[in-house]
């Protein structure tokens, strides 16, 4: 017994030996990874500064583009308005602009004068047609028998007048005829007082009868009555000279109104046939072959593109910077990076509400004050390359310079 503990002691011993011993082979294994961590917290404060340095460098570079960027924006503002300052002050500030202007021509709106059917349309729509060229053609058949009626009635009546004419010329000779008549019977009178005073003288002297004496006396009033006949019939034929100078004078009178109604039935007929009046171009043409037309309808319109001008609405507050024969420069929206040169021919004399269709009336007790408008009549310059593309209506934006009134200044730059 005495000896088994010991061994117990010993295998106690042993066994904490040994225990003490596997603590010690642990207790490197702990140091190790203790190590490990403690390399690995040592490393990751050296990856942050290199993390973080590249962070600044990103930061630093976006910076500085960000600066450029603005700086060149800046730059930009400061070019762009020096630039339109620069401009304004040598040109802009001597222009009179408005955008209310509008492209306007004096076009020709067809319609007939006379009723009829359309025989014939020998142009279509958007066509350009020079003046005198037929537009629409209406059947003329009507009008020409018009025009023969009236033809025919003039000739009925020259003849008439020329029948007439002839009896004017009998009724002369009437009086010819008895002029010479009363010259006969005046020779017979004088022959006639002869024989009647040789008769009563010799019944005094007593060597004559009486019956000669009667005889001479009858004869002279014989002679006599026909010296009164010739005078009468002188005096008819030159009353019926003047009746028939009457009838010449109505007839020719009457010729006049039929002459002027084969005018009218000419005229008439010339009315079948519509003709541009001018070059231009064909456009809204609303009439077919075969429709029945009257006057007033409206058939086509004629605009002469080559005549365009700009009326443009300047308000009230501008006019004393515009004067007539002032040079304009006209933009086309519809000709993008175009202007147009023109010249200011008129200025209305009223503004535009003065001649609208209800004009306002400002003594109603409600009054708002408004700037007006008055139209400026601008001529296109005929020789300008853009000319023929303007169309009227279309919308435009108009700039009159001070410095081209007649008259004008100079202006210091």
């Amino acid at each position: 017994m005495p000896k088994s503990a010991p061994k117990t002691d010993t295998t106690a011993d042993a066994t904490k030996g040994g225990a003490t011993a596997a603590g010690d082979r642990e207790a490197p294994k702990l140091e190790v990874v203790s190590r490990k961590g403690t390399e690995a917290e040592a490393k990751a404060p050296v990856a942050a500064p290199v993390a973080d340095a590249s962070v600044k460098s990103a930061k630093k570079k976006g910076g500085g583009f960000k600066k450029l960027l603005l700086s060149c924006v800046v730059l930009a503002a400061i070019g762009g308005g020096a630039w339109y300052g620069h401009q304004w002050w040598i040109d802009g500030r001597f222009l009179v602009t408005t955008d209310d202007a509008y492209m306007a021509a004096d076009m020709a709106i067809m319609a007939p004068k006379i009723t009829g059917y359309v025989q014939s349309v020998p142009v279509t729509e958007n066509q350009t047609v020079v003046a005198g060229q037929p537009i629409v053609e209406i059947d003329p058949g009507d009008y020409q028998l018009a025009l023969r009626s009236a033809e025919a009635k003039i000739d009925t009546q020259n003849a008439a007048i020329d029948r007439i004419r002839a009896q004017r010329a009998a009724a002369d000779q009437q009086v010819v005829q008895a002029e010479a008549d009363k010259v006969a019977d005046v020779a017979a009178l004088s022959q006639t007082d002869l024989n009647l005073r040789r008769a009563e003288s010799l019944v005094r002297s007593g060597a004559g009868a009486q019956a000669p004496l009667d005889a001479a006396r009858s004869a002279q009033a014989e002679a006599q009555a026909k010296v009164a006949g010739a005078d009468a019939a002188i005096a008819s034929a030159k009353a019926q000279g003047a009746v028939l100078d009457a009838q010449i004078k109505e007839a020719q009178a009457i010729m006049g109104e039929l002459v002027v109604d084969r005018d009218q039935a000419a005229r008439n007929l010339s009315f079948t046939t519509l003709r541009a009046p001018y070059d231009g171009v064909v456009g809204n043409l609303s009439v077919q072959p075969g429709d029945l037309v009257s006057p007033t309808r409206r058939l086509a319109a004629i605009v002469p593109l080559d005549k365009v001008f700009v009326d443009a609405n300047f308000k009230e507050t501008q006019l004393h910077e515009i004067a007539v024969g002032s040079r304009a420069r006209v933009e086309v929206d519809a000709l993008p990076g175009v202007e147009v040169s023109g010249t200011v021919v008129s200025l209305a004399p009223a503004s535009g509400s003065v001649f609208s269709l209800l004009p306002a009336d400002n003594a109603t007790g409600n009054f708002t004050k408004i700037v007006q408008r008055v139209p400026v009549r601008i001529a296109i310059d005929a020789d300008d390359a853009h000319s023929g593309k303007l169309r009227p209506g279309l919308s435009v934006t108009v700039s009159v310079d001070q410095r081209t009134a007649p008259g004008a200044a100079p202006v210091a730059r």
